[in-house]
């Protein structure tokens, strides 16, 4: 089942001043620099609020919006990029986008449901938390939720198990693994035994040449 979006906005202003000083000051003040891509257009340098972009970027980047440029146009975009130091975000990169172009986007997924083989014994392993997929921007799911509460152990699931929105396309193979059942590793209890055993009277002969080695060392 896909996830719907909803529109959200981003203003921007454009940037004058490119030195590093300029960018210290942006960022004391609030202010995330950042640039704007488009397949047809020069690239444009822009600040943004750094909360309002935590609003937009929380979303996911499969998620377009209207950036809005102060004294210019609004047009949809993308985040492409972000840039981060110690875990701040120091720069971001978006991507222009044509509502009347298909873009590649990657939309998170969403596993729900609590699997029969996780009853049985089993472990749900995730191989995969997002999905690559081509389609309108207006087509595009914000995310993707996937029930996996008939998955048995030793069942997997895989790309061609998702149900895709109408006009959107899957990227990649069908074949890829998303998440699996597997059942947790079985230790022999035998085994373990004689490998104590073996590893105490191992134990034993080093413990007695311990003991002649350090006799010799004390002489």
């Amino acid at each position: 089942m896909a996830t719907n979006h909803q529109t959200q906005q981003l203003d921007a202003s454009r940037r004058e001043e490119f030195t590093r000083a300029s960018l210290r000051l942006l960022r004391q003040g609030g202010r995330i620099p950042a640039v704007i891509y488009g397949a047809q257009a020069e690239s444009l340098p822009i600040h943004v609020d750094a909360k309002e972009l935590a609003k937009v970027s929380r979303t996911g980047r499969s998620e377009f919006f209207d950036l809005r440029i102060e004294g210019g146009e609004t047009f949809p975009a993308l985040i492409k990029d972000i840039q981060q130091r110690s875990g701040v975000v120091v720069h971001v990169d978006f991507q222009k986008v044509s509502k009347n172009k298909p873009i590649r986007v990657k939309v998170p997924l969403h596993l729900s449901g609590t699997a029969k083989g996780t009853k049985a014994g089993g472990i749900l392993q995730v191989q995969a938390t997002e999905l690559e997929v081509e389609g309108l921007p207006d087509n595009l799911p914000a995310g993707i939720e996937v029930d996996v509460t008939e998955l048995g152990t030793g069942d997997k699931l895989t790309a061609a198990d998702v149900t895709l929105p109408k006009g959107v396309t899957l990227i990649g193979s069908e074949e890829e693994l998303l998440a699996s059942i597997v059942l947790p590793r079985v230790v022999d209890e035998e085994v373990d035994t004689g490998t104590g055993a073996e590893s105490e009277e191992t134990a034993g002969e080093s413990d007695a040449g311990d003991t002649g080695t350090a006799d010799g060392n004390d002489a």
